[in-house]
Order: C-alpha cells, then structure tokens, then sequence
C-alpha cells in the first residue's frame, strides 16, 4: 500500500469537513435557506451516499480476490469483508430512507418565505 492518500478517502474527508462545517453554522435560518440545505443533503445522502455504499461494500468483497488480504489474527478476509459489506448495504438502506425524510421535510416548507424588516 502506498503512503498516497487514495482519491477515495479524500473524498470521504471533504463530506466529513462539509458535514462538521453545517454543524459549526447551524442557528437559526429561514424556511428558504434550509429548504436549499435539504435539498442538497437529500440529494447526498439520500440518493449519492446510498449508492456509494452499494459500490464500496461490492468492491470490498471483490477485493479480497484481487488484493492479497489478510487478517492480524488470522480468520478468513473473505468472511469479514462479507458481514463489513452486509453491514454497508444495511447502511444504504438507511441512507435511502434518510433521503426521503429530507424529501418529506423539505416538502413541508416548500412554500415558506420570509419578510426582512424592509419588506411591507
């Protein structure tokens, strides 16, 4: 394995920053901004995250045959990378049901705006 941080997991970091991020910003904020912010974690978790895992847990059991993978102490790579990608799938599942409660609460303050103090 080289010391090269594979294109893969920095991806993974910049969702981790974006999500940490939100986190960070989240006070009080209208109807229309939350209503963008629903929309695009619907779109990545719901849809995106649900197929990354789908993706990642089929490689990962593809990779015990290609790579020359093995365990510290010594049970079967194989079976591992199974119950790791039954949980992965299990996962994505819940990615695609997160997604449809984004969709629903999104939804709801679909026709939501606001006044600011100049408005009449």
């Amino acid at each position: 394995m080289s010391d090269e941080t594979p294109a893969v997991v920095q991806e993974a970091d910049a969702i981790y920053d974006a999500v940490r991020a939100i986190c960070h910003m989240s006070q009080t904020h209208p109807a229309p901004t939350v209503y963008k912010v629903l929309g695009n974690l619907k779109g990545a978790t719901g849809h995106m995250l649900a197929q990354a895992l789908q993706q990642l847990a089929a490689g990962l059991e593809r990779s015990v045959t290609e790579y020359n993978v093995y365990e510290d102490d010594g049970r079967d790579p194989a079976q591992s990378a199974a119950v790791a990608a039954e949980h992965m799938r299990a996962a994505a599942g819940l990615a695609a049901q997160l997604g449809e409660h984004l969709a629903e609460a999104q939804n709801a303050i679909a026709g939501q705006g606001y006044k600011t103090e100049g408005d009449s």
